[in-house]
């Protein structure tokens, strides 16, 4: 295997041991309390995704899937639907964190990886933000 062609999943788990260790608490991987199992299906869901996110890119290459879904006009609302949610996940850490640095920081991997950046937000910060709405 070659480093080019894994420097993107190479620079996504650089990514993740940065935001884990930086944000890392001690109830991080706490599953416990009313809302433990939420959090752990959170945490179950960005683990799945992201095994089959890497079984996906070992099988077909994006750019060339990307293109054929950008002919079609389902395959362009698909895209400005992900990217729509990108959008209210950025306002979601901005409003979390209240730091435009912060946001500035998750913003690069949240625009390429897209739901993996997001849902590795939401598991290191579920206890934060299921906080304020108490």
């Amino acid at each position: 295997m070659k480093l080019k062609k894994h420097g993107l999943w190479l620079g996504y788990f650089a990514f993740a041991i940065y935001a884990l260790t930086v944000n890392w608490q001690p109830s991080t991987l706490e599953f416990s309390g009313a809302l433990g199992l939420a959090k752990a299906l959170v945490w179950l869901t960005l683990l799945a995704f992201l095994a089959y996110s890497l079984y996906a890119s070992s099988q077909e290459k994006i750019i060339h899937i990307m293109r054929d879904m950008n002919a079609s006009y389902w395959g362009r609302q698909i895209g400005i639907d992900l990217y729509l949610g990108i959008a209210i996940m950025l306002s979601l850490i901005y409003l979390n964190e209240g730091s435009i640095f912060v946001l500035l920081v998750w913003l690069v991997p949240v625009i390429i990886f897209a739901n993996l950046a997001t849902l590795l937000y939401l598991a290191i910060h579920f206890d934060q933000i299921v906080a304020r709405f108490y």
